[in-house]
Protein backbone atom coordinates (compact mmCIF):
# COMPACT_ATOMS: atom_id res chain seq x y z
CA UNK A 1 0.00 0.00 0.00
CA UNK A 2 1.41 3.37 -1.07
CA UNK A 3 0.30 6.49 0.73
CA UNK A 4 -0.60 9.60 -1.18
CA UNK A 5 2.33 11.52 -2.66
CA UNK A 6 4.69 8.53 -2.33
CA UNK A 7 7.84 8.95 -4.42
CA UNK A 8 9.93 5.85 -3.68
CA UNK A 9 9.21 2.16 -3.92
CA UNK A 10 10.45 1.81 -0.35
CA UNK A 11 7.53 3.94 0.84
CA UNK A 12 5.09 1.11 0.21
CA UNK A 13 3.56 -0.89 3.07
CA UNK A 14 3.51 -4.63 2.39
CA UNK A 15 0.20 -6.32 3.11
CA UNK A 16 0.84 -9.98 3.91
CA UNK A 17 -2.10 -12.31 4.32
CA UNK A 18 -1.80 -15.53 2.31
CA UNK A 19 -5.44 -16.50 2.88
CA UNK A 20 -6.85 -13.08 1.98
CA UNK A 21 -9.42 -12.79 -0.77
CA UNK A 22 -9.74 -9.89 -3.18
CA UNK A 23 -12.44 -8.42 -0.95
CA UNK A 24 -10.14 -8.67 2.08
CA UNK A 25 -7.41 -6.84 0.17
CA UNK A 26 -9.83 -4.08 -0.76
CA UNK A 27 -10.84 -3.69 2.87
CA UNK A 28 -7.18 -3.63 3.94
CA UNK A 29 -6.39 -0.88 1.45
CA UNK A 30 -9.32 1.21 2.66
CA UNK A 31 -8.31 0.65 6.30
CA UNK A 32 -4.73 1.76 5.61
CA UNK A 33 -6.04 4.80 3.78
CA UNK A 34 -8.22 5.80 6.73
CA UNK A 35 -5.45 5.18 9.27
CA UNK A 36 -2.93 7.27 7.38
CA UNK A 37 -1.80 10.28 9.41
CA UNK A 38 -0.53 12.16 6.39
CA UNK A 39 -2.48 14.90 4.67
CA UNK A 40 -5.71 13.60 3.20
CA UNK A 41 -5.44 13.28 -0.61
CA UNK A 42 -7.38 16.17 -2.20
CA UNK A 43 -8.92 13.91 -4.83
CA UNK A 44 -10.14 11.34 -2.29
CA UNK A 45 -13.71 11.67 -0.99
CA UNK A 46 -14.39 11.64 2.77
CA UNK A 47 -14.96 8.10 3.99
CA UNK A 48 -16.28 8.82 7.47
CA UNK A 49 -20.08 8.78 8.00
CA UNK A 50 -21.83 12.02 7.13
CA UNK A 51 -23.92 13.86 9.70
CA UNK A 52 -27.42 15.18 9.20
CA UNK A 53 -26.17 18.77 9.11
CA UNK A 54 -23.60 17.92 6.43
CA UNK A 55 -26.25 16.29 4.24
CA UNK A 56 -28.68 19.19 4.56
CA UNK A 57 -26.04 21.78 3.65
CA UNK A 58 -24.20 19.67 1.07
CA UNK A 59 -25.27 21.55 -2.06
CA UNK A 60 -24.48 24.90 -0.48
CA UNK A 61 -20.89 23.81 0.12
CA UNK A 62 -20.20 21.66 -2.93
CA UNK A 63 -20.53 22.02 -6.70
CA UNK A 64 -21.70 18.44 -7.31
CA UNK A 65 -25.15 18.14 -8.89
CA UNK A 66 -26.07 14.76 -7.41
CA UNK A 67 -25.62 13.25 -3.98
CA UNK A 68 -26.04 9.53 -3.30
CA UNK A 69 -26.48 8.46 0.31
CA UNK A 70 -25.67 4.90 1.35
CA UNK A 71 -27.26 3.88 4.64
CA UNK A 72 -25.25 1.19 6.39
CA UNK A 73 -23.84 0.00 9.68
CA UNK A 74 -20.58 1.38 11.01
CA UNK A 75 -18.57 -1.78 10.21
CA UNK A 76 -19.75 -2.00 6.60
CA UNK A 77 -17.35 -1.25 3.74
CA UNK A 78 -19.98 -0.91 1.01
CA UNK A 79 -20.30 2.86 1.28
CA UNK A 80 -16.56 3.42 1.29
CA UNK A 81 -16.03 1.15 -1.70
CA UNK A 82 -18.79 2.82 -3.71
CA UNK A 83 -17.46 6.28 -2.81
CA UNK A 84 -14.01 5.34 -4.14
CA UNK A 85 -15.40 3.61 -7.22
CA UNK A 86 -17.54 6.63 -8.10
CA UNK A 87 -14.59 9.00 -7.70
CA UNK A 88 -13.91 8.82 -11.44
CA UNK A 89 -17.28 10.36 -12.29
CA UNK A 90 -17.90 14.07 -12.08
CA UNK A 91 -20.96 15.82 -10.64
CA UNK A 92 -21.82 12.79 -8.49
CA UNK A 93 -20.86 12.53 -4.82
CA UNK A 94 -21.33 9.53 -2.52
CA UNK A 95 -21.56 9.76 1.25
CA UNK A 96 -21.98 7.16 3.96
CA UNK A 97 -24.80 7.59 6.43
CA UNK A 98 -25.19 5.42 9.49
CA UNK A 99 -28.54 3.69 9.88
CA UNK A 100 -28.80 5.28 13.32
CA UNK A 101 -29.40 8.71 11.75
CA UNK A 102 -33.16 8.55 12.26
CA UNK A 103 -33.84 12.01 10.88
CA UNK A 104 -32.40 11.06 7.50
CA UNK A 105 -33.72 7.50 7.45
CA UNK A 106 -37.30 8.50 8.28
CA UNK A 107 -37.28 11.76 6.36
CA UNK A 108 -40.23 12.14 4.00
CA UNK A 109 -40.46 15.16 1.77
CA UNK A 110 -42.83 16.79 -0.67
CA UNK A 111 -41.04 18.16 -3.74
CA UNK A 112 -42.15 21.24 -5.63
CA UNK A 113 -40.79 19.64 -8.81
CA UNK A 114 -43.39 16.87 -8.48
CA UNK A 115 -46.20 19.37 -7.90
CA UNK A 116 -45.22 21.61 -10.82
CA UNK A 117 -44.86 18.61 -13.12
CA UNK A 118 -48.34 17.49 -12.09
CA UNK A 119 -49.82 20.93 -12.78
CA UNK A 120 -48.13 21.04 -16.18
CA UNK A 121 -49.52 17.65 -17.16
CA UNK A 122 -53.02 18.30 -15.86
CA UNK A 123 -53.41 21.79 -17.38
CA UNK A 124 -51.56 21.37 -20.67
CA UNK A 125 -52.04 17.71 -21.49
CA UNK A 126 -55.10 16.17 -19.83
CA UNK A 127 -57.30 19.26 -20.07
CA UNK A 128 -56.24 19.81 -23.69
CA UNK A 129 -57.17 16.31 -24.90
CA UNK A 130 -60.79 17.11 -25.88
CA UNK A 131 -61.28 19.13 -29.06
CA UNK A 132 -63.33 21.60 -27.00
CA UNK A 133 -64.53 22.09 -23.44
CA UNK A 134 -68.18 22.82 -22.82
CA UNK A 135 -70.90 22.41 -20.22
CA UNK A 136 -69.95 20.52 -17.07
CA UNK A 137 -66.46 19.84 -18.41
CA UNK A 138 -65.70 23.55 -18.88
CA UNK A 139 -67.18 24.35 -15.45
CA UNK A 140 -65.04 21.66 -13.83
CA UNK A 141 -61.89 23.06 -15.41
CA UNK A 142 -62.69 26.61 -14.27
CA UNK A 143 -63.33 25.40 -10.71
CA UNK A 144 -60.09 23.41 -10.73
CA UNK A 145 -57.98 26.43 -11.75
CA UNK A 146 -59.79 28.67 -9.23
CA UNK A 147 -59.06 26.13 -6.48
CA UNK A 148 -55.36 26.10 -7.42
CA UNK A 149 -55.25 29.89 -7.23
CA UNK A 150 -56.84 29.80 -3.80
CA UNK A 151 -54.87 27.03 -2.09
CA UNK A 152 -51.76 26.01 -4.08
CA UNK A 153 -48.62 27.29 -2.27
CA UNK A 154 -46.52 27.68 -5.40
CA UNK A 155 -43.57 29.85 -6.28
CA UNK A 156 -44.38 33.48 -7.25
CA UNK A 157 -43.98 32.82 -10.98
CA UNK A 158 -46.37 29.83 -10.78
CA UNK A 159 -48.90 31.72 -8.66
CA UNK A 160 -48.88 34.56 -11.18
CA UNK A 161 -49.36 32.02 -13.96
CA UNK A 162 -52.40 30.49 -12.24
CA UNK A 163 -53.91 33.90 -11.45
CA UNK A 164 -53.63 35.04 -15.07
CA UNK A 165 -55.12 31.77 -16.31
CA UNK A 166 -57.97 32.02 -13.80
CA UNK A 167 -58.72 35.60 -14.85
CA UNK A 168 -58.72 34.60 -18.50
CA UNK A 169 -61.16 31.75 -17.80
CA UNK A 170 -63.46 34.05 -15.83
CA UNK A 171 -63.61 36.41 -18.80
CA UNK A 172 -64.37 33.58 -21.21
CA UNK A 173 -68.13 33.79 -21.69
CA UNK A 174 -68.56 31.55 -24.74
CA UNK A 175 -70.34 28.23 -24.14
CA UNK A 176 -67.44 26.32 -25.70
CA UNK A 177 -63.70 26.61 -25.23
CA UNK A 178 -61.76 25.31 -28.29
CA UNK A 179 -58.52 23.44 -27.77
CA UNK A 180 -56.45 25.99 -29.71
CA UNK A 181 -57.67 28.82 -27.49
CA UNK A 182 -56.89 26.83 -24.35
CA UNK A 183 -53.40 25.97 -25.58
CA UNK A 184 -52.68 29.65 -26.15
CA UNK A 185 -53.99 30.54 -22.69
CA UNK A 186 -51.79 28.01 -20.86
CA UNK A 187 -48.53 29.21 -22.43
CA UNK A 188 -45.87 30.89 -20.31
CA UNK A 189 -45.21 34.63 -20.34
CA UNK A 190 -41.62 35.38 -19.39
CA UNK A 191 -41.54 38.90 -20.82
CA UNK A 192 -43.76 40.56 -18.23
CA UNK A 193 -42.46 42.51 -15.26
CA UNK A 194 -43.91 39.66 -13.16
CA UNK A 195 -43.21 36.50 -15.19
CA UNK A 196 -46.05 33.98 -15.35
CA UNK A 197 -44.27 30.66 -15.78
CA UNK A 198 -45.22 27.06 -15.10
CA UNK A 199 -42.19 24.89 -16.05
CA UNK A 200 -42.72 22.61 -19.02
CA UNK A 201 -40.09 20.10 -17.91
CA UNK A 202 -41.64 17.02 -16.32
CA UNK A 203 -39.31 16.17 -13.45
CA UNK A 204 -40.31 13.48 -10.97
CA UNK A 205 -38.33 13.37 -7.74
CA UNK A 206 -40.35 11.94 -4.86
CA UNK A 207 -42.69 10.35 -7.43
CA UNK A 208 -39.91 8.88 -9.57
CA UNK A 209 -40.61 5.21 -10.26
CA UNK A 210 -38.14 2.39 -10.80
CA UNK A 211 -39.50 1.95 -14.35
CA UNK A 212 -41.12 4.45 -16.74
CA UNK A 213 -44.60 2.95 -16.31
CA UNK A 214 -44.63 3.26 -12.50
CA UNK A 215 -45.67 6.16 -10.28
CA UNK A 216 -45.05 9.55 -11.92
CA UNK A 217 -48.23 11.50 -12.66
CA UNK A 218 -50.73 9.46 -10.56
CA UNK A 219 -48.41 9.81 -7.55
CA UNK A 220 -48.07 13.54 -8.22
CA UNK A 221 -51.85 13.97 -8.53
CA UNK A 222 -52.47 12.24 -5.17
CA UNK A 223 -49.81 14.46 -3.60
CA UNK A 224 -51.45 17.56 -5.06
CA UNK A 225 -54.89 16.49 -3.80
CA UNK A 226 -53.60 15.88 -0.26
CA UNK A 227 -51.81 19.23 -0.30
CA UNK A 228 -54.97 21.12 -1.34
CA UNK A 229 -57.12 19.50 1.36
CA UNK A 230 -54.57 20.33 4.05
CA UNK A 231 -54.15 23.90 2.80
CA UNK A 232 -57.92 24.39 2.83
CA UNK A 233 -58.16 23.00 6.37
CA UNK A 234 -55.57 25.51 7.56
CA UNK A 235 -56.98 28.50 5.66
CA UNK A 236 -60.48 28.95 7.07
CA UNK A 237 -63.15 27.84 9.55
CA UNK A 238 -63.54 24.09 9.73
CA UNK A 239 -67.27 24.04 9.00
CA UNK A 240 -67.14 26.54 6.11
CA UNK A 241 -67.39 24.90 2.68
CA UNK A 242 -66.22 21.45 3.87
CA UNK A 243 -66.63 19.89 0.40
CA UNK A 244 -65.07 22.74 -1.57
CA UNK A 245 -61.87 20.87 -2.36
CA UNK A 246 -63.27 17.34 -2.58
CA UNK A 247 -66.06 18.26 -5.00
CA UNK A 248 -63.64 20.10 -7.26
CA UNK A 249 -61.21 17.18 -7.31
CA UNK A 250 -64.08 14.79 -7.91
CA UNK A 251 -65.18 16.77 -10.97
CA UNK A 252 -61.64 16.97 -12.31
CA UNK A 253 -61.11 13.21 -12.02
CA UNK A 254 -64.51 12.53 -13.57
CA UNK A 255 -63.93 14.71 -16.64
CA UNK A 256 -60.18 14.75 -17.26
CA UNK A 257 -58.21 11.93 -15.60
CA UNK A 258 -56.75 9.74 -18.32
CA UNK A 259 -57.27 6.40 -16.55
CA UNK A 260 -61.00 5.94 -16.97
CA UNK A 261 -61.17 2.82 -14.76
CA UNK A 262 -59.45 4.78 -11.99
CA UNK A 263 -61.90 7.64 -12.49
CA UNK A 264 -64.85 5.28 -12.17
CA UNK A 265 -63.47 3.78 -8.96
CA UNK A 266 -62.92 7.25 -7.50
CA UNK A 267 -66.44 8.28 -8.50
CA UNK A 268 -67.88 5.20 -6.81
CA UNK A 269 -66.02 5.98 -3.56
CA UNK A 270 -67.14 9.60 -3.69
CA UNK A 271 -70.78 8.72 -4.32
CA UNK A 272 -70.72 6.33 -1.39
CA UNK A 273 -69.50 8.54 1.44
CA UNK A 274 -68.22 11.96 0.34
CA UNK A 275 -71.50 13.72 1.14
CA UNK A 276 -71.10 12.72 4.78
CA UNK A 277 -68.00 14.92 5.24
CA UNK A 278 -68.94 17.79 7.55
CA UNK A 279 -65.68 19.71 8.02
CA UNK A 280 -62.45 20.65 6.31
CA UNK A 281 -60.34 18.52 8.63
CA UNK A 282 -62.68 15.63 8.01
CA UNK A 283 -62.11 16.08 4.26
CA UNK A 284 -58.37 15.65 4.88
CA UNK A 285 -59.01 12.34 6.64
CA UNK A 286 -61.56 11.25 4.02
CA UNK A 287 -59.04 11.62 1.18
CA UNK A 288 -56.30 9.93 3.25
CA UNK A 289 -58.45 6.92 4.20
CA UNK A 290 -59.71 6.40 0.64
CA UNK A 291 -56.18 6.72 -0.73
CA UNK A 292 -55.24 3.84 1.58
CA UNK A 293 -58.27 1.97 0.30
CA UNK A 294 -56.99 2.38 -3.25
CA UNK A 295 -53.53 1.21 -2.16
CA UNK A 296 -55.04 -1.91 -0.61
CA UNK A 297 -56.98 -2.66 -3.80
CA UNK A 298 -53.98 -2.17 -6.12
CA UNK A 299 -51.35 -3.85 -3.89
CA UNK A 300 -49.65 -6.71 -5.71
CA UNK A 301 -51.12 -5.72 -9.08
CA UNK A 302 -49.45 -4.87 -12.36
CA UNK A 303 -49.40 -1.16 -11.58
CA UNK A 304 -47.46 -1.57 -8.34
CA UNK A 305 -43.83 -0.51 -8.40
CA UNK A 306 -41.79 -3.40 -6.91
CA UNK A 307 -39.41 -0.89 -5.34
CA UNK A 308 -42.28 1.15 -3.86
CA UNK A 309 -44.96 -1.27 -2.69
CA UNK A 310 -48.41 0.13 -2.00
CA UNK A 311 -48.57 0.20 1.79
CA UNK A 312 -50.99 1.65 4.26
CA UNK A 313 -49.65 5.17 4.70
CA UNK A 314 -48.07 6.55 6.81
CA UNK A 315 -46.08 3.46 7.85
CA UNK A 316 -45.07 2.95 11.49
CA UNK A 317 -41.46 4.01 10.93
CA UNK A 318 -42.67 7.36 9.55
CA UNK A 319 -45.43 8.02 12.07
CA UNK A 320 -45.36 5.57 14.99
CA UNK A 321 -47.95 7.57 16.95
CA UNK A 322 -50.45 7.11 14.11
CA UNK A 323 -50.74 3.38 14.85
CA UNK A 324 -52.36 1.69 17.83
CA UNK A 325 -53.94 -1.58 18.86
CA UNK A 326 -57.52 -2.13 19.92
CA UNK A 327 -58.29 -5.60 21.26
CA UNK A 328 -55.28 -7.02 19.44
CA UNK A 329 -56.24 -5.48 16.09
CA UNK A 330 -54.43 -2.65 14.34
CA UNK A 331 -56.24 0.68 14.36
CA UNK A 332 -55.48 4.22 13.27
CA UNK A 333 -55.21 7.10 15.72
CA UNK A 334 -56.99 9.64 13.50
CA UNK A 335 -56.11 12.76 15.54
CA UNK A 336 -52.43 11.77 15.30
CA UNK A 337 -52.86 11.06 11.58
CA UNK A 338 -54.41 14.48 11.05
CA UNK A 339 -51.53 16.15 12.90
CA UNK A 340 -49.03 14.22 10.78
CA UNK A 341 -50.77 15.09 7.50
CA UNK A 342 -50.87 18.78 8.39
CA UNK A 343 -47.14 18.74 9.04
CA UNK A 344 -46.21 16.57 6.07
CA UNK A 345 -48.19 18.60 3.51
CA UNK A 346 -47.36 21.99 4.97
CA UNK A 347 -45.50 24.57 2.83
CA UNK A 348 -42.53 24.24 5.19
CA UNK A 349 -42.07 20.60 4.10
CA UNK A 350 -42.13 21.40 0.36
CA UNK A 351 -38.57 21.27 -0.93
CA UNK A 352 -37.38 23.22 -3.97
CA UNK A 353 -34.75 20.70 -5.05
CA UNK A 354 -34.57 20.05 -8.82
CA UNK A 355 -36.97 22.86 -9.80
CA UNK A 356 -36.16 25.22 -12.64
CA UNK A 357 -34.57 28.50 -11.70
CA UNK A 358 -36.94 31.39 -11.12
CA UNK A 359 -37.35 33.44 -14.31
CA UNK A 360 -35.80 36.89 -14.46
CA UNK A 361 -38.40 39.64 -15.02
CA UNK A 362 -38.29 40.85 -18.62
CA UNK A 363 -35.62 38.35 -19.66
CA UNK A 364 -37.27 37.95 -23.07
CA UNK A 365 -36.85 41.65 -23.96
CA UNK A 366 -33.66 43.04 -25.46
CA UNK A 367 -33.26 46.26 -23.47
CA UNK A 368 -30.46 47.58 -25.70
CA UNK A 369 -32.46 47.50 -28.93
CA UNK A 370 -35.95 47.75 -27.46
CA UNK A 371 -37.04 44.59 -29.30
CA UNK A 372 -38.27 41.26 -28.14
CA UNK A 373 -35.80 38.51 -27.46
CA UNK A 374 -35.94 34.89 -28.63
CA UNK A 375 -39.54 34.47 -27.46
CA UNK A 376 -40.61 32.52 -30.54
CA UNK A 377 -37.79 30.04 -30.01
CA UNK A 378 -38.81 29.49 -26.39
CA UNK A 379 -42.46 29.04 -27.35
CA UNK A 380 -41.50 26.54 -30.03
CA UNK A 381 -39.35 24.63 -27.56
CA UNK A 382 -42.16 24.60 -25.00
CA UNK A 383 -44.60 23.34 -27.64
CA UNK A 384 -42.20 20.50 -28.44
CA UNK A 385 -42.04 19.59 -24.76
CA UNK A 386 -45.82 19.65 -24.50
CA UNK A 387 -46.09 17.43 -27.57
CA UNK A 388 -43.68 14.97 -25.97
CA UNK A 389 -45.79 15.02 -22.80
CA UNK A 390 -48.92 14.24 -24.80
CA UNK A 391 -47.22 11.18 -26.29
CA UNK A 392 -46.48 9.75 -22.86
CA UNK A 393 -48.87 7.69 -20.79
CA UNK A 394 -49.76 9.05 -17.36
CA UNK A 395 -47.37 7.88 -14.69
CA UNK A 396 -44.28 7.82 -16.85
CA UNK A 397 -41.38 10.07 -16.04
CA UNK A 398 -41.24 12.56 -18.83
CA UNK A 399 -38.22 14.61 -18.28
CA UNK A 400 -35.25 14.58 -20.54
CA UNK A 401 -32.26 12.81 -19.17
CA UNK A 402 -29.79 14.77 -17.07
CA UNK A 403 -26.26 14.93 -18.42
CA UNK A 404 -24.65 11.63 -17.66
CA UNK A 405 -21.54 12.01 -15.50
CA UNK A 406 -18.34 11.69 -17.48
CA UNK A 407 -14.95 10.35 -16.48
CA UNK A 408 -12.88 12.80 -14.46
CA UNK A 409 -9.26 13.42 -15.44
CA UNK A 410 -7.58 14.90 -12.42
CA UNK A 411 -4.20 15.46 -14.01
CA UNK A 412 -3.63 17.28 -17.34
CA UNK A 413 -0.77 14.89 -18.10
CA UNK A 414 -3.19 12.01 -17.92
CA UNK A 415 -5.43 13.79 -20.39
CA UNK A 416 -2.55 14.13 -22.87
CA UNK A 417 -1.70 10.49 -22.47
CA UNK A 418 -5.33 9.48 -22.90
CA UNK A 419 -5.44 7.66 -19.58
CA UNK A 420 -8.40 7.59 -17.22
CA UNK A 421 -8.73 6.61 -13.60
CA UNK A 422 -9.62 2.95 -13.61
CA UNK A 423 -12.15 1.28 -11.36
CA UNK A 424 -10.82 -0.87 -8.54
CA UNK A 425 -12.31 -3.89 -10.26
CA UNK A 426 -12.62 -3.44 -14.02
CA UNK A 427 -14.66 -1.50 -16.49
CA UNK A 428 -17.15 -3.35 -18.62
CA UNK A 429 -16.91 -3.45 -22.36
CA UNK A 430 -19.97 -1.27 -22.62
CA UNK A 431 -18.29 1.53 -20.68
CA UNK A 432 -15.33 1.70 -23.06
CA UNK A 433 -17.72 1.59 -25.99
CA UNK A 434 -19.74 4.52 -24.68
CA UNK A 435 -16.55 6.44 -23.88
CA UNK A 436 -15.34 5.98 -27.46
CA UNK A 437 -18.69 7.16 -28.80
CA UNK A 438 -18.53 10.27 -26.62
CA UNK A 439 -14.99 11.01 -27.82
CA UNK A 440 -16.07 10.65 -31.46
CA UNK A 441 -19.09 12.85 -30.92
CA UNK A 442 -16.87 15.48 -29.28
CA UNK A 443 -14.97 15.96 -32.53
CA UNK A 444 -18.17 17.15 -34.19
CA UNK A 445 -19.96 20.33 -33.39
CA UNK A 446 -21.29 20.10 -29.83
CA UNK A 447 -25.05 19.81 -29.74
CA UNK A 448 -26.85 21.52 -26.88
CA UNK A 449 -28.99 19.31 -24.67
CA UNK A 450 -32.03 20.24 -22.70
CA UNK A 451 -31.69 19.33 -19.05
CA UNK A 452 -34.17 17.08 -17.19
CA UNK A 453 -34.41 13.86 -15.02
CA UNK A 454 -33.98 10.14 -15.83
CA UNK A 455 -34.83 8.93 -19.31
CA UNK A 456 -36.51 5.67 -20.13
CA UNK A 457 -34.99 3.42 -22.73
CA UNK A 458 -37.41 4.36 -25.51
CA UNK A 459 -36.84 8.09 -24.96
CA UNK A 460 -33.07 7.55 -24.97
CA UNK A 461 -33.32 5.89 -28.40
CA UNK A 462 -35.44 8.76 -29.66
CA UNK A 463 -32.90 11.27 -28.42
CA UNK A 464 -30.10 9.49 -30.31
CA UNK A 465 -32.19 9.59 -33.47
CA UNK A 466 -32.87 13.29 -33.03
CA UNK A 467 -29.15 13.96 -32.55
CA UNK A 468 -28.38 12.02 -35.73
CA UNK A 469 -30.94 14.09 -37.65
CA UNK A 470 -29.39 17.31 -36.29
CA UNK A 471 -25.97 16.22 -37.56
CA UNK A 472 -27.44 15.50 -41.00
CA UNK A 473 -29.05 18.94 -41.11
CA UNK A 474 -25.76 20.62 -40.10
CA UNK A 475 -23.91 18.81 -42.90
CA UNK A 476 -26.57 19.88 -45.37
CA UNK A 477 -26.29 23.51 -44.30
CA UNK A 478 -22.58 23.47 -45.08
CA UNK A 479 -23.12 22.29 -48.69
CA UNK A 480 -24.41 25.53 -50.23
CA UNK A 481 -25.51 29.06 -49.52
CA UNK A 482 -29.10 28.50 -48.56
CA UNK A 483 -29.59 25.66 -51.10
CA UNK A 484 -31.62 22.81 -49.66
CA UNK A 485 -31.08 19.27 -50.88
CA UNK A 486 -34.06 17.22 -51.96
CA UNK A 487 -34.93 13.94 -50.24
CA UNK A 488 -33.66 12.02 -53.29
CA UNK A 489 -30.22 13.61 -52.96
CA UNK A 490 -30.20 12.69 -49.28
CA UNK A 491 -30.87 9.05 -50.18
CA UNK A 492 -28.39 8.93 -53.06
CA UNK A 493 -25.71 10.69 -51.04
CA UNK A 494 -26.03 8.44 -48.02
CA UNK A 495 -22.58 7.11 -47.11
CA UNK A 496 -20.68 9.10 -49.81
CA UNK A 497 -18.64 12.25 -49.52
CA UNK A 498 -19.03 15.26 -51.77
CA UNK A 499 -15.81 14.32 -53.59
CA UNK A 500 -17.18 10.86 -54.38
CA UNK A 501 -20.37 12.34 -55.79
CA UNK A 502 -18.41 14.88 -57.87
CA UNK A 503 -16.24 12.14 -59.38
CA UNK A 504 -19.32 10.08 -60.20
CA UNK A 505 -20.90 13.04 -61.99
CA UNK A 506 -17.70 13.75 -63.94
CA UNK A 507 -17.32 10.11 -65.03
CA UNK A 508 -20.96 9.98 -66.01
CA UNK A 509 -20.51 13.08 -68.16
CA UNK A 510 -17.37 11.70 -69.86
CA UNK A 511 -18.99 8.35 -70.58
CA UNK A 512 -22.03 10.12 -72.04
CA UNK A 513 -19.80 12.16 -74.35
CA UNK A 514 -17.94 9.03 -75.47
CA UNK A 515 -21.18 7.27 -76.30
CA UNK A 516 -22.43 10.32 -78.16
CA UNK A 517 -19.18 10.46 -80.17
CA UNK A 518 -19.35 6.76 -81.06
CA UNK A 519 -22.96 7.11 -82.11
CA UNK A 520 -22.10 10.10 -84.37
CA UNK A 521 -19.12 8.27 -85.94
CA UNK A 522 -21.06 5.15 -86.86
CA UNK A 523 -24.02 7.20 -88.07
CA UNK A 524 -21.87 9.21 -90.50
CA UNK A 525 -20.10 6.06 -91.70
CA UNK A 526 -23.39 4.37 -92.47
CA UNK A 527 -24.57 7.37 -94.47
CA UNK A 528 -21.27 7.42 -96.39
CA UNK A 529 -21.69 3.80 -97.41
CA UNK A 530 -25.24 4.37 -98.63
CA UNK A 531 -24.06 7.28 -100.79
CA UNK A 532 -21.43 5.29 -102.79
CA UNK A 533 -22.41 4.03 -106.37
CA UNK A 534 -22.89 0.26 -106.60
CA UNK A 535 -20.76 -2.08 -108.75
CA UNK A 536 -22.26 -3.16 -112.21
CA UNK A 537 -23.92 -6.52 -112.17
CA UNK A 538 -22.53 -9.05 -114.70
Amino acid sequence: FFKAFSKKTADGIRITNPSATVEDLRHAIITNLEQSREAWPPACPPLEPASTEEVHSFFQRNKDKYLALIFEKSNSFVGREVALDMLQYENVAVRRVLSSEEELVKNSKVYMADLESTLHYSLRVEAARPAKLSGAQLAAFKCYVALLVKYFPGRPCVQTYLQILDGWLRNWTEPELPRNALKEAVKNNRDASHPAVLPTNVTWVGCQGSEPQFRGYPCGLWTLFHLLTVQAAQSGPDKELPLEVLNTLRCYVRHFFGCRDCAQHFEAMAAKSMDQVAGREESVLWLWSHHNEVNARLAGGDTEDPNFPKLQWPPPDLCPQCHKEERGVHAWDEPAVLTFLKGHFSPANIHLDYVEADPVPGEGIDTRLGTEGPREEREKEEEEKEAESEMRAPGRPGSPEPRRPSIVRLNPKLREAGEDIVDLDSFSEQHFKSQALRAAAGRRRRISKRDTIALPRDVRVGRERRQASVLVREDEEEVGDGVQRSPWLKVLGLGFSRLDISLCVALYFLSSMCLLGMYTFFRLRTRARKGRPGFPVA
